[in-house]
């Protein structure tokens, strides 16, 4: 069991739920194997209580913050910087809280992401990949997957959130479209599918899409880090799938080195994910 003391810096997730969370028993397992007196914590934060969530922790001294759903955007205003990458990707999932109580936001959904593929083998490059969702996770992640795939496209079912992120996307980057209506023709264009919505989450919801839209040879993803029921249906039509479990490790790997400035142990935080997920 972890020991703690008022030496004992912390870190916090945020979100709402956050029961399901295995980011503590990857990040407390790093911080013990490098010798470090942090401990991270999760914390279930209504949304309306988010901006005094915020301020408390920069009032007790905490080291840093994770940031989930739902409060990915709503977080912004609150922090007195927000890096290049949070910016544009219009999201922020990682708070470092300085010495002098400033509070800069990052995102490292996107980059940990591609690590993710980089383990899994799979290369986007040149590929046709199609993103379904709109939210902080999939601008994330289009952002990134726009510097190497051919065209991304995104479909959502309020067509309003998919053309601005198209369009926010657009100003630096020529090969993201919107794909306004779900076919199987239309999904069959494309060489990846991810889902980047939270069905799948909760037992009872429904399919990001029909499975049957699939084609042979497809590889197909889910951000969220379980076999979910989109993912088994992907499986048993005998396609390559991944979960988000990858994503969920790397960019944890890149928290902490910006809480702790020290590149963490990456198989530790591996092996622990792996332990608690099972």
């Amino acid at each position: 069991m972890m020991k703690l003391s008022a030496n004992t810096g912390l870190i916090a997730l945020f979100g709402y739920p956050t029961g399901h969370s295995l980011s503590p028993a990857m990040h407390n397992a790093a911080f013990k194997e490098m010798g470090l007196e942090l401990c991270y914590l999760t914390f279930d934060v209504h949304p309306q209580e988010l901006r005094d969530a915020v301020l408390g922790a920069r009032a007790m001294g905490f080291v840093g913050l994770n940031v989930t759903v739902p409060h990915k955007e709503a977080i912004m205003p609150m922090l007195g910087e927000v890096r290049p990458e949070a910016a544009f990707i219009g999201a922020v999932n990682t708070v470092l809280i300085n010495e002098r109580g400033k509070l800069i936001g990052h995102n490292t959904d996107g980059m940990g992401f591609m690590k993710s593929l980089e383990d899994e083998g799979i290369d986007p490059a040149g590929k046709r990949v199609l993103v379904i969702g709109s939210g902080g996770a999939s601008r994330a992640i289009c952002s990134s997957l726009c510097e190497a795939a051919s065209e991304v496209a995104v479909y959502n079912r309020t067509q309003d959130r998919a053309a601005r992120l198209v369009a926010d996307l657009g100003i630096n980057f020529k090969n993201a479209t919107h794909l306004e209506s779900m076919s199987g023709e239309a999904v069959a264009c494309f060489d990846m599918v991810i889902n980047a919505t939270s069905l799948g989450l909760s037992d009872g919801d429904p399919l990001p899409l029909d499975a049957t839209m699939l084609r042979q040879g497809q590889i197909v993803g889910d951000l969220i880090y379980k076999n979910t029921p989109f993912l088994a249906h992907a499986q048993k039509m005998g396609h390559r799938t991944f979960n988000g479990l990858g994503m969920l490790l790397w960019q944890g790997v890149l928290s902490s080195q910006i809480w702790t400035g020290q590149m963490p142990p990456v198989e530790t935080m591996r092996r622990a994910l792996k332990e608690k997920f099972q």
